[in-house]
């Protein structure tokens, strides 16, 4: 495969300035620099194009805060300090709380008895916390809430990497249909009944059905479960409608989705997993961030002509350091080399996806400086 191919440049500043652009969703795998592309991003928007910025991180480690100078995120935007005055742009970060945000969904759309019966439910308790789903699920609840209230220009989300990143998409419809399932139905359709206790209905109502589930779940967990969904039961169609709209959202033109990825075989495959996916969402996919590229500063020397430069070098016994230094250029220039072929990977499947490839940094980025010198790096022309 050719390792000549050359896609069309991803131009960053377009999109960041982009007054129709309101989201951007930074997805890949894990230790590909998304979430530092994301800060940096973020960051951009706000200095040089004047933007009400937030960034929403889904990662749960902390490194966004760590690299924004924030001691903590939370589920709350945090205003960054540090950001150049002077124009109209701002910058707050925030890291989604999950539990926290499911608190906040119930007391949205319940009245208060109703929401401290839900808080109090030991199933609502372990879902809220580790149910497989309800972080991404509660991803798009945050992304949609922040997109409602109209407060920010610009709202860029950091994923969790990308295989976890497809439930960011997928999870919706997966709770969707959990709490929609037939099982559910069946433990909330006693409870419509009223009056008499929900698992006695459904141990009088279901016989050997309910025998099944009492042996598999456990007799109290299934009380917990049917209390559970009775209590929910008026918000079934909310969470469905909401993810459906947040969905349509990330399809939309207002959103612009960047695959980020290394020159590895690995994140590139990823890279290539994730730009399939979302055209078959018919989500729309703004381009491909490689981050960590080795150049070298003598691209018409390449690597075999250096080594042979060297071996003659040593042949004659002089100019020692010379020939260290040529083969040291030449183990540079074969990664590059490397590098532009696994790159030209995604390039021969994906040719009119806009990419950007940012120069390896000499240390990892811990501060807005950083971020800054990241962003430009980004954005370069």
């Amino acid at each position: 495969m050719s390792s000549d191919l050359h896609p069309p440049r991803l131009d960053v500043d377009r999109i960041l300035s982009d007054p129709g652009v309101r989201i951007v969703v930074c997805c890949g795998s894990g230790g590909v620099g998304k979430t530092t592309t994301a800060a940096a991003l973020a960051l951009r928007a706000a200095e040089q194009h004047g933007r009400r910025t937030v960034v929403l991180t889904i990662d749960p480690a902390r490194r966004l805060a760590q690299s924004l100078g924030l001691t903590e995120l939370d589920n709350t935007p945090r205003p960054v300090k540090g950001v150049s005055e002077g124009g109209d742009g701002s910058l707050h970060a925030m890291m989604l709380d999950m539990k926290r945000t499911f608190d906040e969904v119930v007391l949205a759309h319940t009245d208060p008895a109703k929401a401290a019966e839900i808080f109090a439910n030991p199933f609502y308790q372990a879902m809220s916390s580790t149910f497989s789903g309800t972080q991404e699920y509660m991803a798009m609840e945050k992304l949609g809430h922040l997109h409602a209230q109209g407060e920010w220009d610009l709202i860029v989300v950091d994923t969790p990497p990308s295989r976890s990143a497809l439930d960011f998409l997928d999870a919706p419809a997966r709770l969707g249909r959990f709490l929609d399932g037939k099982m559910l139905r069946l433990l909330l359709a006693p409870a419509r009944a009223g009056g008499r206790s929900v698992f006695g209905l459904v141990t009088a109502s279901f016989g050997v059905f309910s025998r099944v589930v009492q042996k598999v779940l456990g007799a109290q967990l299934l009380t917990d479960l049917s209390g559970f969904v009775a209590a929910l039961d008026s918000m079934f169609g909310g969470f469905r409608q909401r993810a459906e709209q947040t969905f349509q959202i990330l399809q939309a033109d207002e959103t612009a989705f960047l695959v980020v990825a290394t020159p590895e075989p690995d994140a590139v495959r990823e890279a290539s997993y994730f730009a399939r996916r979302l055209g078959e969402e018919r989500m729309p996919l703004a381009g491909l961030v490689v981050n960590r590229v080795h150049r070298s500063q003598v691209p018409g020397l390449g690597a075999d002509a250096s080594l042979a430069a060297a071996a003659g070098l040593d042949e004659s016994g002089e100019q020692a350091p010379t020939a260290e230094a040529l083969r040291i250029h030449a183990s540079l220039a074969a990664l590059a080399d490397r590098e532009r072929a696994v790159t030209a990977g995604f390039s021969a499947e994906f040719p009119h996806v806009p990419t950007v490839a940012v120069t390896a940094q000499p240390a990892d980025v811990h501060d807005i400086d950083g971020l800054r010198t990241i962003g430009a790096a980004i954005s370069q022309p």
